[in-house]
């Protein structure tokens, strides 16, 4: 296994920029044939608009890069098929969700889900609703993410000024630390009351990871795992 690199930043430069994917285009026919396999398999995804990246550039405290739209089935096929195109890579936001004992808040996917069985912060690959004046607004989409998969808002919680960009394959994880003023079982119960009303939750179940301490520190022996595992097939 490769270790991934790991930049700490605290700002972000993420411009949407019009451009047509050329393997979208090219394998447009083979794209519909495995998404429409995939629709077999679980009825339930469906070929929504996301915002894949280039360009990646590390400057000091910042991280630069371009983004374009393209749809879930382009993005499905490009991830099963091994990430044929190496330009373009998957930018998204993570919400590390912290209690006050220090045990971090981990979600497993349903089975439903593109991902199912994989466990990892909340988070999402950006669309159109991530898009603010121009930029894609990594910050606001962990907000969601975080909204969507676990019941908690931007109140429940105090942000971190950094990101840790692990940089891993075809990935890019923006990950930041939520800090939530509560003990982790408490925090795990609020969670799985949550997605109990749900009738279709996205997580299955919730997991607690403590010992972990800093996230730059710990990068090695965990972050660096469920990246590899869960987004460089």
């Amino acid at each position: 296994m490769t270790l991934p690199v790991i930049h700490r930043v605290t700002t972000l430069e993420l411009d949407v920029q019009p451009w047509s994917w050329p393997f979208a285009i090219e394998r447009g026919a083979e794209i519909t044939a495995h998404f429409a396999g995939k629709q077999r398999e679980k009825p339930q995804i469906w070929n929504g608009r996301l915002l894949l990246a280039r360009n990646p550039v590390f400057t000091g405290s910042g991280f630069r890069a371009g983004y374009f739209e393209t749809d879930f089935a382009s993005f499905l096929a490009w991830r099963d098929w091994g990430f044929p195109d190496r330009d373009i890579f998957n930018g998204f936001g993570m919400g590390a969700l912290r209690s006050n004992d220090g045990a971090f808040v981990l979600g497993e996917m349903g089975q439903h889900t593109a991902n199912a069985g994989r466990i990892y912060f909340p988070s999402g690959t950006p669309d159109l609703d991530d898009i603010c004046a121009g930029t894609v607004d990594i910050a606001g989409s962990v907000v969601r993410e975080v909204a969507e998969e676990t019941g908690l808002s931007a109140a429940d919680y105090r942000a971190d000024a950094h990101w840790d960009c692990v940089v891993s394959g075809a990935s890019v994880a923006m990950i930041r630390v939520l800090n939530v003023d509560s003990p982790g079982e408490a925090l795990r119960t609020r969670i799985e009351a949550n997605l109990a009303r749900q009738r279709q939750p996205e997580l299955s179940a919730v997991h607690l990871v403590r010992d972990i301490g800093d996230l730059t520190a710990a990068m090695p022996r965990f972050v660096t795992a469920f990246i590899e595992a869960q987004f460089s097939q």
